[in-house]
């Protein structure tokens, strides 16, 4: 399939960044222009770009009873358009400038959930918010034996605030909390549409095994 895009970074000219807000996070401010659809180059445009690094997300998944594992905690961003800012989601976390997914996937998986994660299968990677964030999130499912789970079980570090409650439930119910709206953070919403595109093939795969 042959790629779209009429323009690519060298049609891009950064005239100036500058780091305005240093905290927890990071906002910093672009000055550009770049090359318009019509020809010629666009007046001077001003972003603030929020710069939070990128992030990782695992859905654990046992192939023998086909459940998935989910955590629930607050997030308060949500609480502007929902009654019940705590949400069902998959395991994520900051990769702090590593590249090393993988190894940030287990070690999320284990402070957030106390899990052993098995074999990993990459799903996909995509841009958060690209309008207003450099953020990339990369998406992976975690053969794992979900027979053993704490259900109900409490984790995460006190030292980031973090209280995690733990839930195991089948595939076809996750899906029933999607299709109703219940879940609807962008990266479990991908994750579990993407595992109900490809579970049949995991299932072959991974029960032969």
């Amino acid at each position: 399939m042959n790629k779209i895009n009429s323009f690519k970074s060298d049609d891009i000219e950064i005239e100036s960044t500058q780091r305005v807000f240093q905290g927890f996070f990071k906002i910093d401010l672009y000055r550009f222009n770049h090359a318009l659809f019509a020809g010629g180059r666009s007046q001077t445009i001003q972003r603030e770009i929020f710069e939070r690094g990128h992030a990782v997300a695992v859905l654990p998944y046992d192939p023998k009873t086909r459940q998935v594992l989910l955590i629930e905690q607050i997030r308060i961003g949500a609480l502007a358009t929902k009654d019940n800012p705590w949400l069902l989601e998959c395991i994520a976390g900051m990769a702090d400038g590593s590249e090393d997914y993988p190894d940030v996937v287990r070690k999320e998986a284990k402070e957030e959930a106390g899990l052993e994660l098995g074999e990993l299968e990459f799903m996909l990677s995509y841009l958060s918010s690209p309008g207003g964030t450099t953020e990339r999130l990369y998406l992976y499912l975690a053969q794992t034996d979900l027979s053993q789970v704490n259900v109900g079980g409490l984790y995460g570090l006190d030292e980031e605030g973090e209280d995690i409650k733990v839930h195991v439930m089948g595939v076809d119910e996750a899906l029933a909390r999607l299709a109703s709206g219940e879940i609807d953070n962008a990266a479990t919403v991908i994750s579990l549409q993407w595992l109900a595109l490809n579970e049949q093939r995991l299932q072959q795969q991974w029960n032969k095994e």
